[in-house]
């Protein structure tokens, strides 16, 4: 009977194992499921340009030419006004609000908002490109941290009142670019501007060709 009895009370031990196996594994299995569902369906990888000797890189880096070319680009449409700048800079500023952070935006928005009250916008026409021989260096991008960088743009800005060349400006802009995992349909690049890190600075005169008249 003892023997009888031990033998019960082991099948019961063993049946209680068993159901505590499989709300593990069921606990598990959701763990994972919930880990599949969550992963990102895409990466975005940042290439250097030049892959003609291939390259080997972590898919979280961003490569510094990729940090200032995303840098000039965003810049540049913020400073590219064909018509009017009283409607061109705000239209811009909303444009590219997906490659801004908020912070940035707000900048912009109440520099436009300045800018038109001191009356330097109206009929305005600006463009910003790069000064020659000054594009990318090493030097020109600074890494804080795997999400933080500082951009060193050379730029010459260009401006007109009406067909009237008003303006000529070689400046250093200092720009903060951060990572920005948002919405990738609006924003591939995975990267914010974050406006300024410092005072930007006029550098010395360069021989350039005279702007052509809009």
């Amino acid at each position: 009977m003892s023997r009888f009895r031990n033998g019960m009370t082991a099948r019961d031990n063993h049946i209680i194992s068993l159901r505590i196996a499989c709300v593990l594994l069921f606990a598990g299995l959701l763990v994972t499921g919930v880990g599949w569902m969550r992963a990102p369906s895409e990466l975005t990888i940042h290439n250097p340009p030049d892959l003609r000797s291939g390259s080997t890189r972590k898919w979280w880096e961003v490569p510094p030419s990729t940090v200032y070319s995303f840098a000039f680009y965003i810049f540049q449409q913020l400073n590219s006004w064909p018509k009017n700048g009283e409607v061109d800079y705000p239209a811009k500023i909303a444009q590219m609000s997906p490659y801004l952070t908020p912070s940035c935006q707000d900048f912009l928005n109440k520099d436009a908002e300045m800018r038109k009250n001191s009356d330097e916008l109206r009929d305005r026409v600006r463009v910003v490109y790069e000064i020659p021989r000054r594009g990318y260096r090493n030097r020109s991008v600074t890494i804080l941290d795997q999400d933080h960088w500082i951009a060193q743009l050379d730029l010459v800005a260009d401006e007109y009142y009406h067909t009237e060349s008003v303006k000529r400006a070689l400046v250093r802009y200092p720009l903060k670019v951060v990572r920005w995992e948002g919405d990738p349909e609006r924003n591939p690049f995975g990267l914010a501007l974050d406006c300024y890190a410092a005072t930007p600075q006029r550098l010395e005169a360069v021989t350039l060709p005279e702007p052509e008249k809009k």
